[in-house]
C-alpha cells in the first residue's frame, strides 16, 4: 500500500501559472481550482494511488512569521490566486480527498508529520512536492519525493546527488545557503557547493569546526567561510530551526481514514454545476 501526500498549495500555484484562465458562470476566476481538480482526478486514476491527503496553507503566514519578520508572507501573491484558496479546499473535499487546512503550521509541516507517523504502516510514502525543504523527509526508497510537473522521483540517493548531503542535513544546508522562497537569508559566502562538501563531512552546523586548521575537507575560501560562520552561528542555528519541518502537527486521521472512497456525488455535482465544470462532473470513477 502506498500513501500519497500532496502539497495542495504548491499544486494550486502550479495550476494557476500552468492552466488556462477560466471563469465560473458568475464571472469568478477559477482556472487554478479547475486545474487542481483535473490534475488530482488524473492522479486518482492511477491504480497505485489509493490513500491520498492534501495539505493547504489556508493562511500563508504561520508560527514562523511570529518568530522571524523576514519569513515569507502572502505579500505579492496575485489576489486572483489568493481568492481561490478557500474554494480549492472546498472542492477537494467534494472530491472526497482528505484535506488538512493549516493555520498555525504550514502545509509542509503537515506532510512531514504524516510521513513520519505513517512510515511503518505503508510500503511506500510519496510526497507530491518539489520543495527543497521536503527533502529532509526522504528516507531510503520508503519515503520519496515526486515532482509531478517534471515526472521526476527523488529518493535518498537522489538527495545526495542533488544537494551533496543526507536528508537529515537539509535544514542545516538551507540555513547556510539560504532559501529565497521562504525568506531565509543564509550565511554570507556559503554557497551550494561549499555547504554540501562541509555538511557531507560534519552533518550539522554545531559540528563544523570554527577554526580552519581543524577542517579535514578541502574547500576554497575556507578561512572566509569559517569567519562568517563564527560571526553568524546564532542566526544560522535560528534559520535551521525555521527550516526544520515539524513532526507534531495535530493530524487526527489514521491511514485508513485517508483511503479514497470516491467523490461525494451530490456535493461534487453541485460544485461542478456552480463552477461550470461540465467536463469534470462525470470524471470520478468512484462515488460515495
Amino acid at each position: 500500500m502506498q500513501i500519497h501526500l500532496m502539497d495542495g498549495t504548491y499544486e494550486l500555484f502550479r495550476s494557476y501559472f500552468g492552466a488556462p484562465k477560466r471563469k465560473a458562470p458568475n464571472g469568478t476566476e477559477i482556472g487554478a481550482v479547475a486545474g487542481l481538480l483535473a490534475g488530482t482526478l488524473n492522479l486518482l486514476m492511477n491504480d497505485g494511488v489509493t490513500h491520498l491527503a492534501g495539505a493547504f496553507d489556508t493562511k500563508i503566514e504561520s508560527f514562523r512569521n511570529d518568530l522571524f519578520g523576514g519569513y515569507k508572507t502572502g505579500e505579492g501573491i496575485d489576489p486572483e490566486l489568493l481568492a481561490q484558496f478557500p474554494l480549492a479546499e472546498q472542492a477537494m473535499k467534494c472530491l472526497g480527498v482528505t484535506v488538512w487546512s493549516m493555520l498555525e503550521y504550514e502545509a509542509d509541516d503537515a506532510i512531514a508529520t504524516a510521513a513520519h507517523r505513517w512510515r511503518d504502516e505503508a510500503d511506500r510514502i510519496v510526497i507530491l512536492s518539489p520543495d527543497k525543504d521536503m527533502a529532509q523527509c526522504i528516507t531510503g526508497d520508503l519515503v520519496v519525493g515526486y515532482d509531478r510537473r517534471r515526472s521526476a522521483e527523488i529518493n535518498e540517493a537522489g538527495v545526495w546527488d542533488k544537494f551533496g548531503v543526507a536528508p537529515k542535513s537539509i535544514p542545516d544546508y538551507l540555513a547556510l545557503v539560504g532559501d529565497s522562497a521562504d525568506g531565509l537569508p543564509g550565511v554570507a559566502g556559503w554557497g551550494a557547493k561549499s555547504s554540501g562538501v562541509v555538511l557531507a563531512r560534519y552533518k550539522h552546523l554545531e559540528f563544523i569546526p570554527l577554526e580552519t586548521r581543524l577542517w579535514d575537507v578541502d574547500v576554497r575560501g575556507a578561512d572566509r567561510l569559517v569567519e562568517n560562520l563564527r560571526k553568524q552561528m546564532a542566526p544560522a542555528l535560528f534559520y535551521r530551526f525555521l527550516a526544520t519541518l515539524r513532526l507534531d502537527v495535530p493530524i487526527e486521521e489514521t491511514v485508513a481514514d485517508i483511503e479514497w472512497q470516491g467523490a461525494l456525488r451530490e456535493p461534487w455535482e453541485m460544485l461542478c454545476d456552480t463552477l461550470g465544470l461540465d467536463r469534470l462532473k462525470t470524471r470520478p470513477n468512484r462515488w460515495q
